[in-house]
């Protein structure tokens, strides 16, 4: 399996099989380049538009935002909230959680608050953890730490997080960083469960497009 970072909170995840799943898709005016890829599957946790731009994915993919399987790809959603307020300001968000080649992974979209342990149950084991780190819209550093040791991914990938190429009030990813001793820096990333590293390894993708 191979996961490229497009941007923000926009991943693209190929299985070994080819088969093509790119989360929470943005519209290119938020500053990263326009995704430009095709896709079997896509999936949405909110309708922002930094997340819902399906339209810019090519391939006419299966949209999921809910819990469904989808070409053979069992996604759970996982409901959660965009803040601290169950969702008063910025409404819902969800969390899926989904196996490809049979390594665990969770995308947590603009999620704005701790899990409850109901919620945390609810997502259970997870290989590679996709997470906000950025604060403002979603979680912040610390609030993301706290959830790594929680959850204990073999790997997590920060996202969400301030670059030169967005211009949102987002703290960039050394915030997170800090602290964190197995850290690598990747331009994309190729794992298979059987050489998955012992918890918890970060790995920060590099956008290049």
């Amino acid at each position: 399996m191979r996961i490229d970072w497009l941007g923000h909170a926009c991943f693209l995840i190929t299985s070994s099989s080819g088969l093509r799943i790119i989360t929470d898709p943005y519209e290119p005016n938020i500053g990263y380049s326009p995704i430009n890829e095709s896709a079997d599957i896509v999936t949405v946790s909110h309708d922002h538009f930094d997340h819902n731009a399906v339209k810019e994915v090519k391939g006419n993919p299966d949209v999921v935002k809910k819990s469904a399987t989808v070409k053979g790809i069992n996604f759970k959603a996982v409901e959660t909230f965009h803040d601290e307020a169950r969702g008063s300001k910025r409404g819902r968000n969800t969390v899926f959680v989904f196996e490809v080649d049979g390594v665990k992974i969770c995308h947590m979209g603009d999620l704005g608050h701790i899990p409850s342990q109901e919620q945390l149950r609810e997502i259970g084991e997870v290989n590679i953890l996709l997470i906000p780190v950025g604060g403002f819209y979603t979680i912040d550093a610390r609030q993301a730490s706290e959830i790594v040791s929680l959850l204990k991914p073999n790997i997590v990938i920060p996202m969400h997080y301030k670059t030169e190429k967005i211009d949102f009030p987002i703290s960039g990813v050394e915030e997170f960083l800090k602290g964190k001793e197995d850290v690598e820096r990747l331009p994309y990333l190729e794992i298979d469960k059987d050489k998955l590293p012992a918890p918890v390894k970060v790995v920060v993708l590099k956008n290049e497009r």
